[in-house]
């Protein structure tokens, strides 16, 4: 049965924006629920690059593992970020949406990209049909978890925003609760991907400094994530003091650094208020 977290969530969606970062551990979880983030997703990206590998090369029960992880270590909701499903076959992507919607995420996305350079997306009636083998799972394992379908042209090289449109259309009927098209990057792509779907909600990456939060609310934006990009902010800043030490042997990036300690060591507060 649907637990709390994924009645929570699911309220989140109905009216309103919210903003969803993107942990890649347990300890970067909780200091953004710490802070008042209402709900979290995983980033394939960000977890991966904790492994030492490259994105999507993670497998199925690692990534299930994952998202358990994730799901324990925090009180909010949590988004997972399930990429193709580990599967290319509809049937596939059932059994693996079953395994992941009993992790205790409240949420997970499915995407139509291949990962084939030349051929880059799902034929059209397939990406369709996967769509619609997820909102099985999630309905025959009563979970009530909420699925979001992601069109990935902008992502891989396909920046059309008719064929995503049609896309996103096609995975709302399917059964899609929330439709996600990573890396827009004008109001006019956002303005027309809410007009197409809408009552549905929409979700919006934002990776660089693209809008706001009270323009994509302004706009009508549901949801917003942030994919990878704090996990590759963690990263500059190792890599910006890493690069000092080694090329002048000065320290100078040692300064002004968060008590890491003192965030994972004080007591929880639960807070799960609103913040955007």
């Amino acid at each position: 049965m649907p637990d709390d977290r994924v009645a929570r969530f699911r309220r989140l969606h109905a009216s309103g924006c919210f903003v969803m970062p993107n942990p890649w551990d347990p300890g970067s979880a909780r200091v953004l629920e710490e802070l008042g983030f209402q709900a979290l997703a995983t980033t394939s990206a960000g977890f991966a690059w904790t492994t030492g590998v490259g994105d999507n090369q993670v497998g199925l029960e690692a990534s299930l593992d994952h998202l358990r992880l994730i799901a324990e270590s925090v009180e909010v909701p949590v988004n997972a970020d399930f990429q193709d499903g580990f599967a290319v076959d509809p049937q596939g992507v059932h059994d693996h949406v079953l395994l992941a919607a009993a992790t205790g995420v409240a949420g997970l996305s499915i995407e139509d990209s291949t990962g084939d350079h030349s051929d880059p997306l799902h034929e059209f009636d397939l990406a369709v049909e996967r769509v619609r083998a997820a909102r099985a799972a999630i309905d025959d394992g009563d979970t009530g978890v909420l699925l979001t379908a992601r069109s990935e042209g902008f992502v891989v090289g396909r920046p059309d925003i008719d064929e995503t449109i049609r896309r996103l259309v096609a995975y709302a009927e399917a059964g899609a609760d929330c439709l996600y098209a990573p890396r827009l990057t004008t109001v006019a792509e956002v303005a027309a991907v809410l007009a197409a779907v809408s009552p549905k909600p929409v979700n919006l990456l934002i990776n660089a400094p693209f809008l706001t939060v009270a323009e994509a609310t302004a706009l009508g934006v549901r949801r917003i994530s942030v994919g990878g990009t704090l996990a590759r902010a963690a990263w500059r800043g190792f890599l910006d003091a890493a690069t000092e030490i080694r090329d002048t042997g000065t320290f100078t990036g040692f300064t002004r650094l968060p008590d890491v300690d003192g965030l994972l060591s004080a007591p929880r507060t639960g807070r799960s208020g609103p913040h955007t």
